[in-house]
């Protein structure tokens, strides 16, 4: 009344009316309806884009209707017990499907049996696998960055005659042959739904691309659209549950832009959607082009995102061990561990399977000569393995993770003769072997005492009070974590700050990553075991 009491004929309008008349009138503005949200969208008769807005109260009949503050509101039992006999649905009949409604559910149930929607049967579907050929995944050469290991495998792959290689589908916000795809793409072209030719090509400018473009086309090219890259990779890798045929999505980005699109990576985590995500480059490694392109964090995301195996390989071969293993994985759909059942099974959900991101570098690293036996292929797989083997009772161990590979290496040279037995581990995944220490934690507090992780296995031969001292071109929390497995004192080597531009051996020597740091903290570590603070 106070606010349309003087307009003409609203006070007889009011006048006829109780609160909850008025109530009733004044907060049912149409969205809710559904037969007039039915009639407008049968009112159109064109194929122009038309938008349609439905007005509503939020908490439309909920006794905190339109309130600023119900946003997380719950109503009370007195007032849940009258929203269910308004809403007509019997005491203890809350979870009936047809409770409330006037039709007969016989009636019901035959109108939803025979709608198209439910008529086309299920609609979670299931793909066969693909099978991974074991010579399909494989890469040489004595000098090779993880990054262009990576591309030669995906080149390799595209000349294949296999049904691997016809079900990938790669993708790139802007930072296709950047992130060393162009060979990939070079060979199976870039999708499109008509054909087009190179533009490039047809007028004679010189480049190694061949970017012509296709229905057959298995490249989908994005702009700067990192957040894009991720839905479109959420909604690659549901295609065997949504439409019964297989494919293996594989996106590159810029490492540090993954932040970009996290909402989107969360979520497609969340769905259980499959794919593989190369972050490259990475870290401060990516020396001349400054801090906005050197990723810090991201370790710790690939550690933290449920449904996302994180590995950061540092040599070839180890990134092609991991690699036939992630395809393998993304095909998995086995039941998840339980407690009943985590004695008998792996505690790294490696029955569920799930996506993959690979962190890789652009510095080309000197290539072990070495055989690539079962053995070393799965502690690659489960996240780490000795280099240089400590000796029983060892006090001090280097671990290091990816591109830092070097300086670790000259690092255990420089010490090996002042420190006998010195331990040199390789940490291809610290998510993989977080996550399984984790949860051989858990399985021995629920009575599981002969459940083992691989890090445990790992540090068992050093003494109780030896030193670890951990370096990777990442936030150090990544491996510091290590010390906690067997009590072990710790120093964490890391880069916790924006890069700068530079050369590599100035930044590391700047952020502390050079051998000289390494040597500086190890002799610090020893130094603080001996007097035993």
């Amino acid at each position: 009344m106070a606010d349309l009491g003087d307009e003409p004929g609203i006070r007889e309008l009011l006048e006829s009316l109780d609160d909850d008349a008025l109530c009733d009138l004044m907060t049912n503005l149409a969205g809710h309806d559904l037969e007039t949200v039915l009639e407008a969208f049968h009112a159109i008769d064109d194929d122009r884009p038309t938008c349609f807005i439905a007005y509503t109260i939020k908490g439309f009949g909920l006794p905190f209707a339109g309130h600023k503050d119900n946003h997380a509101g719950l109503m009370n039992l007195d007032q849940m017990a009258l929203f269910q006999e308004r809403q007509k649905v019997p005491e203890g009949r809350e979870w009936d499907l047809f409770a409330g409604l006037d039709l007969p559910a016989e009636e019901l149930r035959a109108f939803l049996d025979s709608v198209p929607f439910n008529k086309r049967g299920t609609r979670r579907y299931s793909a066969p696998r693909i099978e991974i050929p074991k010579d399909a995944i494989a890469v040489s050469g004595e000098r090779l960055s993880t990054q262009e290991g990576f591309g030669k495998i995906l080149a390799d792959l595209a000349r294949s005659e296999t049904e691997l290689a016809d079900r990938i589908v790669t993708t790139s916000p802007d930072v296709t042959v950047s992130t060393n795809l162009g060979g990939w793409v070079n060979r199976r072209g870039i999708f499109d739904r008509h054909d087009r030719e190179d533009i490039f090509k047809e007028e004679k400018v010189v480049s190694a691309q061949r970017w012509a473009m296709s229905p057959q086309g298995q490249h989908i090219e994005l702009g700067i659209a990192e957040n894009n890259l991720f839905i479109l990779l959420s909604a690659l890798g549901l295609s065997h549950s949504l439409f019964g045929s297989r494919l293996f999505p594989i996106g590159t980005l810029y490492d540090p832009f993954i932040q970009r699109g996290l909402d989107s990576l969360n979520y497609a985590c969340y769905q259980d959607s499959r794919f593989i995500i190369a972050g490259t480059p990475s870290g401060i490694t990516l020396a001349p082009e400054g801090g906005a392109h050197q990723s810090v964090s991201t370790p710790l995301i690939g550690m933290a995102q449920d449904g996302l195996a994180s590995f950061e390989p540092a040599y070839a071969d180890e990134l092609a061990a991991i690699l036939r293993w992630s395809l393998d994985y993304l095909q998995r759909d086995g039941e998840e561990t339980t407690a009943e059942t985590v004695g008998r099974k792996s505690w790294l959900r490696d029955e569920t399977g799930g996506s993959v991101y690979l962190r890789l570098s652009t510095r080309s690293l000197q290539q072990p000569d070495r055989e690539m036996t079962p053995e070393l292929h799965e502690n690659i797989i489960r996240g780490g393995y000795w280099l240089e083997l400590p000796e029983k009772n060892s006090e001090l161990v280097i671990a290091f993770s990816g591109a830092v590979a070097p300086e670790a290496r000259a690092a255990w040279e420089s010490l090996k003769e002042e420190v006998p037995g010195l331990g040199l581990l390789c940490v291809t995944s610290a998510d993989r072997l977080n996550a399984d220490w984790l949860a051989a934690e858990r399985a021995r507090q629920q009575g599981h005492s002969d459940a083992r992780a691989h890090v445990e296995d790992l540090l068992a031969p050093l003494a109780s009070d030896a030193a670890l001292v951990t370096i990777l071109d990442g936030h150090p929390a990544t491996l510091g974590w290590l010390g906690s497995v067997r009590g072990h004192r710790v120093q964490a080597l890391g880069v916790e700050h924006f890069g700068q531009s530079g050369d590599i051996a100035d930044l590391y020597r700047y952020y502390g990553l050079d051998e000289d740091a390494l040597i500086d903290a190890c002799a610090a570590a020893l130094l603080s075991r001996r007097r035993g603070s």
